[in-house]
C-alpha cells in the first residue's frame, strides 16, 4: 500500500505543471490588454476545465484521467482518441520546454553556450532522462522534488517578480503600459491579438492532468476539487500580475521573444538596481521548469497505461514496477522525445520550428478538451443517479454553460492555431497552413493503427 500525497504536494504538482515564467513575456506584450485576454481565457478555458475536470474526478473517484471519462461517456474507441491527442501532445511539447531549460541554464556560466547545439543536445538529454528516472520511482517521490522545485523556481520568483512590479508602481516610476479603462479592451479587428491568444491559452493547459493521481491522493472527492480551485484562482491571479509587472517597467519594444527570457529579465532587474540578480534567476527558472516537466511526464503515462489495459497497445505496455509507475510505457516515451528534441535542434529555424511547435501542441490538446466537455455533458445525464461530493453549481444549466464556454475557447483556438505569427517569419501562410495540416496527420494517424491492433487481437481470441 502506496503513501498518499497531502492536498498541499497536489496543489503544488498542478501549480508547477502549468504555472510558469516562461509565460509571461509572450503576456506582457499585449500591454494593459493582458487582464481581458486572460480574463477571457480563463472564463472560456481555465474555469471550465477545472469545474469539469473536479466534477468528473468526484464522480468517479476509482479510476482518473481523461481515458476513463471519455470511455465512460462514448466507449473505448473515442477514450484512445483523447488520450492520444493528450500524450502526444507532450511529445511535440517537450523539444519547447526542453530546448528553453538548456538554453536558461546556459546563463549560469556561459551565455554564448545557448548557441552551441551539442550543448544543447546533452543538457536535454540529461535533464530528461533525469526526470524519467526520477518518476520510476513513484509518485510519492516525484511529488517531493516537484515540491521543492515548485517553491523555489516557480511560486518565490513569480511572487518575487509581483512584488517588484508593485513596488515600480507606487513608487512613481514611469509606467509603460497604459491602465485606464479604454485601453483594457483591445481591437479585435487586429488579428495579432488573437494569434498571441495562443500563448496564453497554451500556459493553461494541464488543469486535468491531476485527475490521474486521484487514486494517490487523500480523500480525492473532497480534495481534489478543492486542489483544482485554489490552483485555478492562485495561477490567474499569478500571471495575470506577473505579466503586468514586465509590461509596466519594459517598453513593448524592449520586450522581444526572439532574444529569449533571460534578455527580458536582464532589462528588467537592470531597471531595479538588481543586475547581479540575473545570475541568480536563470537557477531558480531552470528548477520551476524541471519542477513542471515531472507531472507531465507521468499523468499522460499513466492515462496511456489505461488505454493499453484495454487492448490498444500489446500486453507489453501493461508492466507496472513495485512503485506502481508504467515504466516501459515512461522508458519509451523518453526514447522517443529524445529523438524528437535531436530533429528539432537541427531545423536551421528553430524560432520558426519552435512557435510551429506550440501552436501544432496546442492545438492537438484542444482536440482532447473537445472530447473532455463533450463527455461531460453526455455523463451528466447518463450517471444521474451517481454519487458526486462536488458539483457545478446551477445543476443542468451550469454544466451546459460551462460546457459551451470551454468548447467555444477550444474552437477558437484551433482557429486561431492556422494564422501564421507577423513577428516570427514562418514562410508563406499557404505553406504554413500545410504544415499544420500535415502535422495533425501524421500526429493523430497512429490512432488508426491501434484501432487495428486491437481489431485483429480481439479477432483472435
Amino acid at each position: 500500500m502506496h503513501k498518499k500525497i497531502s492536498l498541499f504536494s497536489l496543489v503544488l504538482l498542478i501549480v508547477a505543471a502549468i504555472d510558469s515564467i516562461r509565460n509571461l513575456p509572450a503576456s506582457a506584450l499585449f500591454g494593459s490588454t493582458l487582464i481581458f485576454f486572460f480574463i477571457v481565457s480563463a472564463i472560456l478555458f481555465l474555469i471550465p476545465t477545472s469545474l469539469v475536470a473536479a466534477e468528473l474526478t468526484a464522480a468517479y473517484p476509482e479510476k482518473g484521467g481523461v481515458y476513463h471519462w471519455v470511455y465512460k461517456a462514448f466507449g473505448e474507441k473515442w477514450a484512445m482518441v483523447a488520450i492520444w491527442m493528450q500524450w502526444i501532445n507532450t511529445m511535440v511539447w517537450y523539444p519547447t520546454i526542453l530546448s528553453f531549460i538548456a538554453g536558461t541554464a546556459a546563463y549560469l556560466y556561459n551565455p554564448d553556450l545557448a548557441q552551441n547545439k551539442w550543448y544543447l543536445i546533452t543538457c536535454i538529454l540529461v535533464i530528461f532522462w533525469g526526470l524519467t528516472f526520477l518518476n520510476l520511482f513513484g509518485i510519492r517521490v516525484s511529488a517531493y522534488v516537484n515540491n521543492i522545485c515548485a517553491l523555489i523556481g516557480t511560486i518565490f520568483p513569480m511572487l518575487f517578480l509581483i512584488v517588484l512590479g508593485a513596488v515600480w508602481f507606487f513608487s512613481g516610476a514611469p509606467i509603460h503600459v497604459d491602465l485606464t479603462w479604454d485601453s483594457l479592451i483591445p481591437s479585435f479587428a487586429d488579428s495579432g491579438n488573437w494569434i498571441a491568444l495562443i500563448a496564453i491559452m497554451a500556459s493553461f493547459l494541464g488543469m486535468e492532468l491531476a485527475g490521474v493521481h486521484v487514486g494517490d491522493i487523500r480523500e480525492p472527492q473532497k480534495n481534489f476539487p478543492k486542489a483544482l480551485l485554489i490552483s485555478c484562482f492562485f495561477i490567474l491571479l499569478t500571471m495575470i500580475f506577473g505579466s503586468l509587472s514586465i509590461a509596466m517597467v519594459l517598453p513593448e519594444k524592449e520586450i522581444n521573444l526572439v532574444s529569449g527570457v533571460m534578455q527580458v529579465f536582464t532589462s528588467f532587474f537592470d531597471r531595479f538596481g538588481l543586475l547581479p540578480l540575473v545570475y541568480v534567476l536563470p537557477l531558480f527558472i531552470v528548477i520551476g521548469s524541471m519542477g513542471g516537466i515531472i507531472n507531465w511526464l507521468i499523468s499522460p503515462t499513466k492515462g496511456l497505461l489505461h488505454a493499453a489495459e484495454f487492448g490498444f497497445l500489446s500486453p507489453f505496455f501493461t508492466h507496472k514496477n513495485k512503485h506502481g509507475v508504467p515504466s516501459r510505457i515512461l522508458i519509451c516515451q523518453a526514447l522517443l522525445v529524445s529523438i524528437t528534441c535531436l530533429l528539432f535542434l537541427w531545423v536551421p529555424s528553430v524560432n520558426a520550428f519552435y512557435w510551429f511547435l506550440t501552436a501544432l501542441s496546442t492545438e492537438l490538446y484542444m482536440i482532447m478538451y473537445i472530447l473532455m466537455f463533450l463527455a461531460a455533458l453526455c455523463l451528466h445525464y447518463k450517471h444521474v443517479n451517481r454519487a458526486k461530493v462536488f458539483k457545478i453549481p446551477g445543476k443542468h444549466f451550469g454544466m451546459w454553460m460551462t460546457c459551451l464556454f470551454g468548447l467555444v475557447g477550444c474552437s477558437a483556438t484551433i482557429g486561431v492555431s492556422f494564422l501564421p505569427p507577423g513577428n516570427i517569419n514562418v514562410g508563406s501562410s499557404l505553406r504554413y497552413v500545410m504544415m499544420i495540416l500535415i502535422a495533425n496527420a501524421i500526429t493523430i494517424s497512429p490512432v488508426g493503427l491501434f484501432y487495428l491492433y486491437k481489431h485483429k487481437r480481439d479477432s483472435s481470441l
